[in-house]
């Protein structure tokens, strides 16, 4: 999306997809005519997202004279709101370029165990490891925390005129064939959980039909809730950016902290109120690398976004075009390099806020990438990838 210089790029794309993006320079120009996905093309702005009624909430900010960071917001809103694989108790990471300082920036909203969740609790439970479901996986919610913040920092219309497409949406919308197929395959988990339950399996234990009214009438409330406080805040003469960080103090210092940590705690979850309280938004330096003269930006390694960047080192010597658009020499050199990030990736990737900590400098450089390249066969497929070496040196 791009609006007076704003531009944002979402940082939960797969990686598979990003990669692909990132390659459609080399694409041959017969292999592009063979998607049936139409070319987009616009004079002033775009708004994409994978729900076409979350890009009309986007496209709405536009028509009200938001700007990009004002459209992902309201897109951001209303996909968690239609719920598969973005929901408001999830994360949110941004990469956002600010015309004004001419910088991108990450936006790091990434939920955090809470602080009852240690190793010697699990271990009493008789786990090994955290559950990948259930109250006891659950993480402080970070996706309404990085929305404001961006929304704050950079957008131009208020949290009301924001959030509005995503309370139409909780108030009730057609329901679409993808969200019932997700209902329908997860319905032994949800219906685990009396609010589940009633919300996604109303029909006597089944989801709802296509194109039926969906109703979460539970959602609606706390996005009103969160508009009053915008509201209370601004009658009391608060700034724009006050009046939004006033609704961000409601969700994780104020009633509706003490609603949510109640509620997922009588379900077992470990949150607690100082856990809201305490966690906050990022705004970090994003890394980078260039491929063939193009800078490109990613998160860092709390996400694998730096694999891709790697992956585009290791490639950049290699002519893809050359070799011709999914051919075997094209796919296989290129699933050789991601191979090889990727192992990089499991190798030594971490929790950036503990030790020990990563040599991202020594696997973005280009120096390691030529060295790690040379592992690449383009003729033969390779059945292992392993890490390769980074000197001390690199990771500092």
């Amino acid at each position: 999306m791009k609006r007076a210089g704003f531009r944002i790029v979402r940082g939960t794309v797969a990686f598979g997809l990003v990669l692909a993006v990132a390659l459609v320079a080399m694409l041959a120009p017969g292999a592009r005519a063979r998607t049936q996905k139409p070319a987009l093309q616009a004079k002033t702005w775009l708004a994409i997202t994978g729900k076409p009624l979350a890009a009309t909430a986007g496209a709405r900010m536009f028509e009200r004279g938001g700007n990009a960071v004002d459209a992902a917001c309201a897109m951001l809103a209303a996909t968690c709101t239609m719920w598969d694989t973005l929901a408001w108790g999830g994360e949110t990471q941004a990469l956002v370029f600010n015309p004004k300082t001419g910088k991108v920036v990450a936006v790091n909203a990434l939920g955090v165990a809470p602080t009852g969740a240690t190793a010697e609790f699990f271990r009493s439970k008789g786990l090994t490891y955290p559950p990948e479901y259930g109250p006891l996986a659950a993480v402080t919610p970070g996706t309404p925390g990085g929305l404001f913040t961006m929304l704050a920092e950079w957008g131009k219309l208020s949290l009301s005129e924001v959030l509005a497409p995503a309370i139409e949406l909780a108030d009730g919308y057609p329901i679409e064939s993808e969200l019932v197929g997700v209902i329908s395959r997860e319905r032994d988990r949800l219906s685990g959980w009396p609010f589940s339950l009633a919300l996604f399996l109303p029909h006597a234990g089944n989801p709802p039909e296509t194109g039926e009214i969906f109703r979460q009438p539970d959602l609606a409330r706390t996005l009103r809730r969160l508009v009053g406080a915008e509201s209370g805040a601004l009658k009391a003469g608060k700034s724009r950016k006050d009046a939004i960080l006033a609704a961000y103090d409601l969700f994780y210092k104020g009633e509706l902290a003490r609603e949510l940590t109640e509620a997922a705690r009588t379900e077992g979850a470990l949150l607690t109120v100082d856990d809201l309280a305490r966690w906050r938004v990022k705004l970090e330096e994003p890394v980078k690398t260039t491929y063939r003269g193009i800078e490109v930006n990613k998160l860092t390694t709390w996400t694998q976004g730096p694999a891709m960047l790697e992956a585009l080192n290791l490639l950049e010597g290699y002519d893809l075009k050359g070799m011709g658009y999914n051919t075997s020499r094209y796919v296989n050199t290129v699933a050789q390099a991601m191979h090889l990030a990727f192992a990089d990736r499991d190798f030594y990737y971490g929790d950036p806020d503990f030790p020990p900590e990563e040599p991202i400098r020594g696997l973005l450089s280009k120096d390691y990438a030529k060295k790690r390249s040379a592992e690449i066969d383009a003729a033969k497929s390779a059945p292992t990838a392993r890490p390769g070496p980074t000197t001390r040196a690199s990771r500092r």
